[in-house]
């Protein structure tokens, strides 16, 4: 049920996404004739009287059609209300409202979630500190931690239930590049001891390819107000967003330590689906920062996202007339499939990878 919880989250994201094209399409009056969800062959099916809505086999996508990209339409080729006839700003906000229909939706949910869940007020810390393996080619993979794993004690030195065991233990790590630590963890209520080597990073510190977390439990209060959950949604929504560019732009400055951390599909589910099993209403951090994350990526100046369509909009701006289509047509196709093979090649990666994590699977249908 998890699983499909997470999908559903996914379905739900892509969406929120081509209602907003498909909204700031006819709001301005702009010919829609089809709007589906997810791609291959038709599930349901209705025709309206100006457009076709549809739902697909395969969730994880969706596309707003206009009769400019349909040969079989008889809509006059000089209608102008055809999307390619409208002027460039009409056409830039049709292609830029999906980005900004996901980034008021993630507000929105992390608004939802503070209004169930109610504001943090403090943190019950146990000693410890949690940890997971960042992939299964780091260093602390290979050693044998695995997520949710609990370190309890770093060369000797206790982790106290306190704020200060997650700076101490990355200070343990960070000062012994290429030199052995003792780790002393607990799994499942048993305690064992593990060694490691922490190879040396970029910047000359000791890296093990772990993500940090406080053991702790959080404790919450109902709010004073709807402004008080309005301010603290929009600092969260700050933090993920600026999160989020800064995790893009250390992929692109340094690609060979951080490419390893790109999730395709089958990961973001997994990523997903245990969320909420710990806890179901974990779905909706989910769906605000994966919500940010398709935000940032469909705005990106890249071939067959919406930020490539951007670019070529802003030439035709600065130039005042078109890019010729077969030059857009070439660099969208060329995009598409480098995408494409992309997304398949995450999909291979990580269901072979998931062939190895069979505790995980075990557990999560139970």
């Amino acid at each position: 049920m998890s699983v499909l919880a997470a999908i559903a989250v996914l379905a739900v994201l892509i969406l929120v996404h081509e209602l907003g094209h498909f909204v700031a399409a006819r709001s301005q009056g702009i010919l829609v004739n089809r709007f589906s969800l997810g791609f291959g062959p038709v599930l349901l099916k209705y025709q309206g009287s100006q457009t076709e809505y549809a739902v697909r086999a395969f969730p994880l996508g969706g596309f707003v059609g206009f009769p400019d990209d349909d040969p079989d339409s008889d809509v006059p080729p000089n209608d102008p209300n055809l999307l390619r006839n409208r002027p460039v700003l009409d056409r830039a906000i049709v292609i830029s409202a999906g980005v900004i229909a996901n980034l008021i939706f993630a507000y929105l949910v992390l608004v939802l979630q503070l209004g169930i869940v109610g504001i943090p007020k403090e943190l019950n810390y146990q000693a410890g500190v949690v940890v997971q393996p960042v992939n299964q080619e780091s260093v602390a993979y290979q050693a044998g931690i695995r997520e949710g794993d609990i370190i309890l004690a770093v060369n000797g030195q206790e982790l106290p239930a306190s704020d200060k065991s997650t700076p101490l233990l990355t200070k343990e790590i960070q000062t012994h590049p290429n030199q052995q630590i003792e780790l002393k963890i607990l799994r499942e209520k048993q305690q064992q001891t593990l060694k490691l080597t922490p190879k040396l990073g970029a910047d000359g510190k000791g890296v093990v390819g772990v993500a940090l977390s406080p053991n702790a439990t959080a404790v919450y209060r109902r709010p004073n107000s709807p402004f008080e959950i309005f301010g603290l949604a929009a600092n969260r929504f700050q933090q993920l967003f600026v999160g989020t560019l800064s995790g893009f732009g250390q992929l692109i400055t340094n690609f060979q330590q951080t490419a390893g951390q790109v999730s395709g599909p089958v990961n973001i589910v997994k990523i997903g689906a245990k969320l909420a099993d710990d806890n179901s209403v974990n779905l909706l951090s989910f769906a605000a920062i994966i919500s940010i994350n398709l935000a940032i990526i469909n705005i990106l100046p890249l071939p067959a996202l919406d930020g490539g369509q951007l670019a070529f909009l802003l030439i035709e701006g600065l130039r005042g007339k078109p890019v010729p289509s077969r030059i857009q047509e070439g660099v969208m196709q060329t995009g598409l499939v480098l995408l494409l093979g992309l997304g398949i090649f995450l999909i291979v990666k990580e269901t072979t990878q998931l062939t190895s994590q069979l505790e995980w699977v075990q557990k999560l249908f139970q």
